[in-house]
C-alpha cells in the first residue's frame, strides 16, 4: 500500500489489521519463551506456578540457574570463541573479495562470483556433511599412506569454524561490496596525485569509508555464527557450542532453564543490533 495514494477506509483497516497480526505472529512465540523463563515450575508450560528468578540465579538442584550451570556457561564461551574467529575471518576475506569483484576484471570473474554465492543456496546440513566427508577422507588417506592422524581434520572446533566461515564470508562480501560500490574513486585519485601510494590511499580513505559496513558485517557474522545449528551439528566434536548444548538438553526434556538462556540470547542480540544502529547513525 502506497501512503500517498488515497485508499478506501475499509482497505486501510484491513491492511492495518494484517500488519498488527503479522507482528503479533512474530512476537508472540518470543514473548511466551520469555515469560516461562520466570515460571516457578519444572516445566515451561501452564499452569503458572508463580514468579521466580531461580532459572537465572538458582544454585541448587533441581532449579539451578543459567549463571550456575557450568556446561551452559562453557558452551556460551565456546560459541563466542567460534563466532569471534568466524566474524574476523569473514570480514577480512569479505573485504578482499569486495575489492576483487568491484575493482578488477579478469577471465572467469562471473564464474568465480557464482561459486562464491553457492554456499548460500546449499542447505546447511548438506554443507556440513560435505565438509565432514571431505575432511574425514583426507584424514583417513593420510593415515593409510603415512600413518599420520591429523586431528584437525576430525570433528571439532576447527571444522566448525571452517564450515561456518564457508557461507558467512559470502554474506560479509555482499555487505561490504554494497558499500564499496558507492565509493567515489576520484578521492583515491586525488590522494595519488598528492603523492600518496596506492596502499596509503586505500588505508586512509577507502577503508574508513568502508568501516560502517565492515562493522555491520562483523556483527552479522558473529550473530549468524553464534546461532548456527545445522552446519555445526555435523562438524562438532567434544566442545559443543551453545546451540548444540541446548539441543542435547532438549532431548533430555525441556525446562525453563532453556527459556532463560533463550531470553538472554534475545536480549544480547537486541543490544548488539541496537549498538550497531547507533554506531552507523553516528557515522
Amino acid at each position: 500500500m502506497i501512503p500517498t495514494i488515497p485508499q478506501p477506509r475499509a482497505l486501510r483497516i484491513v491492511y492495518g489489521t494484517y500488519i498488527a497480526l503479522f507482528f503479533l505472529y512474530l512476537a508472540l512465540p518470543l514473548t511466551v519463551v520469555a515469560v516461562f523463563a520466570f515460571n516457578d515450575s519444572q516445566f515451561p508450560s501452564l499452569p503458572w506456578e508463580g514468579f521466580t528468578w531461580n532459572w537465572f540465579f538458582g544454585d541448587s538442584r533441581p532449579m539451578i540457574g543459567v549463571f550456575h550451570e557450568r556446561p551452559i556457561i562453557r558452551a556460551v564461551g565456546t560459541s563466542a570463541f567460534v563466532a569471534g574467529i568466524v566474524g574476523l575471518l569473514s570480514v577480512a576475506v569479505g573485504t578482499s573479495n569486495a575489492f576483487l569483484f568491484n575493482r578488477y576484471n579478469f577471465r572467469g570473474k562471473g564464474l568465480l562470483y557464482v561459486l562464491m554465492l553457492l554456499p548460500l543456496v546449499i542447505p546447511g546440513i548438506v554443507l556440513g556433511i560435505s565438509i565432514l566427508v571431505f575432511s574425514s577422507t583426507v584424514a583417513n588417506g593420510m593415515w593409510d599412506i603415512a600413518k599420520m592422524d591429523i586431528q584437525a581434520l576430525r570433528p571439532g572446533l576447527l571444522l566448525v569454524i571452517l564450515g561456518q566461515f564457508s557461507f558467512i564470508a559470502t554474506i560479509a562480501t555482499l555487505v561490504i561490496s554494497a558499500r564499496l560500490q558507492k565509493f567515489d574513486r576520484s578521492l583515491e585519485e586525488a590522494a595519488l596525485n598528492l603523492g600518496a601510494s596506492r596502499l596509503t590511499a586505500v588505508r586512509t580513505i577507502t577503508i574508513p569509508f568502508l568501516m560502517p559496513a565492515m562493522i555491520g558485517a562483523l556483527v552479522v557474522a558473529f550473530l549468524m555464527s553464534f546461532e548456527n545449528f545445522n552446519t555445526t551439528l555435523m562438524l562438532v566434536g567434544s566442545d559443543a557450542p551453545l546451540t548444540i548444548a541446548m539441543f542435547d538438553r532438549l532431548k533430555e526434556g525441556s525446562t525453563p532453564l532453556l527459556n532463560a538462556v533463550s531470553l538472554l540470547l534475545m536480549l544480547g542480540s537486541s543490544l548488539l543490533a541496537l549498538s550497531l544502529i547507533l554506531f552507523q547513525r553516528r557515522k
